[in-house]
């Protein structure tokens, strides 16, 4: 890929990204039989959020979200500069560890939960993620995305390791039923609490890095063929919506019985599968 058009690609992922957030918002509004907000409205919310006074609970909490964003948003960069999938999970991981950090640095009960429950869903969707990585791997031979992308190797044979992400993606981006970490009825957000303002912005932006970081591990499934990668992307689409829409919140020890026994079953049988 030209490097201009990796370089852009990577430094507009909250743009799109927003624009994908904004489209998921509409379909399940859709699902839902209601008008729901227009896709634009994470742009509306932006313009909103930064006209709005700056409060600090505390200087530090602000600070390990910024390295959260902006480690999210290196992986951005790896990604599209067609990066190691191991390093680009190991990055992705130490934003989290950011994003827990940050939880944790407030004395609110709800933040605190909010880290915990995190804590605990990176250990039920991390080894999946590596699990997967390591099939891509033997699938393709190479952990390098530039390289998986100019492969010739056919879907039918990383198929479990699409039905294993399918588990990941609500996982990540909290979504029910997996969504136990900021869970609003329970713990207010959790680590989002306290937060406003322009600062709230910037964590709302990450969100949406968060959504091309486990999205892109569903298109390089296609290898070099661009077209079935836009049809596995939109097809996690709308089955995570709907998923989201038509399921209820499990706990977070359920999350990890599922995560840890259905989803990395599927990694681990994938494996097996592409070695027949």
């Amino acid at each position: 890929m030209n490097p201009i058009f990796s370089f852009l690609l990577a430094f507009l992922a909250p743009v799109y990204g927003a624009i994908f957030y904004g489209l998921d918002r509409v379909i399940k509004a859709k699902m839902q039989n209601r008008q729901g907000p227009p896709i634009m409205q994470p742009f509306f919310d932006m313009f909103k959020l930064f006209s709005k006074d700056i409060f600090l609970v505390n200087p530090s909490h602000a600070i390990w979200m910024i390295f959260y964003f902006l480690t999210l948003w290196v992986v951005m960069f790896l990604i599209f500069f067609g990066g190691n999938l191991l390093y680009i999970i190991f990055a992705h991981l130490v934003a989290t560890i950011f994003f827990v950090i940050c939880g944790f640095s407030v004395k609110s009960i709800f933040s605190q939960l909010g880290s915990n429950r995190k804590l605990l869903s990176i250990v039920a969707y991390e080894p999946v993620l590596i699990v997967n990585a390591v099939a891509i791997y033997l699938w393709s031979g190479s952990f390098e995305i530039s390289k998986i992308l100019a492969s010739d190797a056919t879907f039918d044979k990383i198929f479990l390791t699409f039905l294993s992400l399918i588990f990941v993606v609500p996982a990540i981006m909290k979504l029910s039923p997996f969504d136990a970490p900021k869970a609003h009825q329970e713990i207010v957000g959790g680590v989002e609490i306290e937060f406003g303002g322009a600062f709230y912005e910037i964590l709302y932006a990450a969100k949406f890095l968060e959504i091309i970081f486990i999205y892109s591990f569903i298109f390089v499934l296609a290898a070099n063929n661009f077209a079935l990668g836009i049809i596995l992307v939109a097809t996690t689409f709308l089955v995570v919506s709907l998923i989201d829409n038509s399921t209820s919140r499990i706990n977070i020890n359920q999350m990890l019985k599922v995560m840890l026994t259905f989803a990395l079953g599927l990694s681990i049988i994938s494996i097996f599968w592409i070695k027949l």
